[in-house]
């Protein structure tokens, strides 16, 4: 089972990897949408996968570290893409979250986003596991 929790923010970026002259080189905002995904079994006594409070406190921490902020300027986001606020966010949800399965984030303005399911498992650990 599948549960989500949805948050916008509301940020500025610059691509630094973009082309001198495109738009995308100069500082421009976005409105964002994430959603972040957990997975699990409901808990036989509460019923929850995780009690909506606890997700809730997670991501909320998150979006005070982006929203409202210069991407380029948080750390481990100087080059802020989809992709890579993506992954910034599992990183920063992963040890918070058990179950953390899926992270979403897209540019409500561009109607584009990004879709993360975690970091992939080594073949060998596979096997092993």
């Amino acid at each position: 089972m599948k549960l989500y929790k949805d948050f916008n923010f509301e940020s500025a970026h610059y691509l630094p990897s973009a082309p001198p002259g495109h738009p995308n080189s100069r500082v421009h905002g976005h409105s964002f949408r994430a959603r972040i995904w957990v997975e699990g079994e409901p808990d036989a006594d509460s019923g929850l996968i995780v009690h909506l409070d606890d997700l809730s406190a997670a991501i909320e921490d998150a979006r005070e570290a982006l929203d409202h902020r210069m991407l380029n300027e948080v750390d481990g986001l100087e080059a802020p893409t989809l992709e890579r606020i993506t992954m910034w966010l599992w990183h920063r949800l992963a040890n918070r979250l058990p179950g953390l399965t899926r992270i979403e984030v897209a540019r409500d303005s561009c109607n584009e986003g990004c879709v993360y399911d975690g970091p992939e498992v080594p073949r060998a650990q596979m096997a092993a596991e």
